[in-house]
């Protein structure tokens, strides 16, 4: 079983500060709403509200008024830091943690850095759900999130 941390950083034009407020209060622009959330094709996914504060909920609300959990957040430090723990779908398993790094670049913009790691405590499913994520957070996080916060060509 690969235990190891996901580990993506990109460099974007925002600045540590802009980037930070393109991950948290503009999720909803670049998350990919309609194939990684609870919505379906008569419930979409309407927004993804990060509440800014640790302890906050990061959750969807649906077109019919549910909203699901996907996360809490342990740390936040606008424009440097954020710690979530992560469980973003209703099974009944425990949080993995995604933290992201905020940090000025040499030159203008900002590294973003993001870990997910924790996956040993998904014990049998872990390489499964780690796969899956290794794989989506390059799409998500990469290119998504990325383009909103304007990574260069």
């Amino acid at each position: 079983m690969s235990t190891d941390p996901i580990e993506r950083s990109i460099h974007v034009t925002a600045s540590s500060e802009e980037a930070f407020r393109i991950f948290t209060a503009e999720m909803t622009t670049w998350s990919p709403l309609q194939t990684h959330t609870r919505g379906d094709d008569e419930i979409k996914t309407e927004r993804v509200v990060v509440q800014e504060r640790t302890g906050g909920r990061v959750y969807e609300v649906l077109s019919d008024g549910n909203e699901g959990d996907w996360g809490v957040v342990k740390v936040w430090e606008p424009g440097r830091r954020l710690v979530l723990d992560w469980r973003p779908n209703d099974e009944d398993r425990p949080y993995t943690e995604v933290e992201v790094l905020f940090e000025p670049a040499d030159g203008g913009g900002a590294t973003v850095s993001l870990t997910h790691r924790r996956w040993e405590l998904l014990g049998p499913v872990a390489d499964e759900a780690r796969a899956e994520y290794d794989t989506g957070w390059a799409y998500v996080f990469d290119d998504r999130f990325g383009a909103a916060a304007g990574r260069p060509a």
